[in-house]
């Protein structure tokens, strides 16, 4: 089921795109990602970062290339998938990795504990930082991007699956949307859009 929902989520996502840029004039050569440029709001966000414990906001980021990524820890195959895939992407970026970062957001705060996420997202490499919030500040903005999440009913033993959008937002150094990673992009090909993001400064 979570599958199934994921896939309707980002097909529903990337025809509203694709009907939006249709007849747009487009600078340069294609992107090999979907170009969302002026189609989302810029990054904006106030939540918890798992490995510091301190209350952080979009404007901390500034200055760096982000990887807007939902999920959660207790995923089974998806999001080790995606953040692996992703990692993968800003290692082609070689000495200029590190000016990458791939926020990982929880859908699942009632079980994503800080403490789990400083644990797992750091596990896929030292770009990925886990974030946290109340579900108030998930839900707006998850709101914000076109997220969405739910979560299924309850085994025996409480565990739960999450189903959620599997889609990747990349946003420039200024904080601005401008790409779209879904889940059939590549890892050279997210890697090489990211290289040319970089080159844009």
């Amino acid at each position: 089921m979570g599958n199934t929902l994921r896939a309707i989520g980002a097909a529903a996502l990337t025809a509203v795109l694709s009907l939006t840029l249709a007849g747009c004039g487009q600078k340069g050569p294609p992107w090999a990602l979907k170009d969302i440029s002026g189609l989302m709001p810029p990054l904006k966000f106030t939540l918890t970062d798992a490995n510091t414990g301190r209350t952080v906001h979009a404007a901390d980021f500034r200055g760096h290339l982000v990887l807007l990524y939902f999920g959660y820890t207790h995923c089974p195959d998806v999001c080790p998938t995606t953040l692996s895939r992703l990692s993968r992407a800003v290692a082609s970026l070689g000495p200029r990795a590190s000016d990458a970062r791939i926020l990982f957001v929880s859908v699942d705060p009632a079980r994503d504990t800080l403490a789990d996420l400083k644990r797992y997202a750091p596990a896929f490499g030292p770009e990925v930082v886990g974030l946290r919030g109340t579900q108030d500040a998930l839900r707006a903005l998850t709101k914000r991007y076109r997220v969405t999440y739910g979560y299924g009913k309850p085994d025996s033993d409480g565990n739960y699956e999450v189903s959620h959008s599997a889609a990747v937002y990349i946003f420039d150094r200024q904080g601005k949307a401008r790409l779209l990673a879904r889940p059939g992009d590549k890892a050279a090909a997210i890697g090489k859009d990211l290289a040319r993001l970089d080159a844009d400064r």
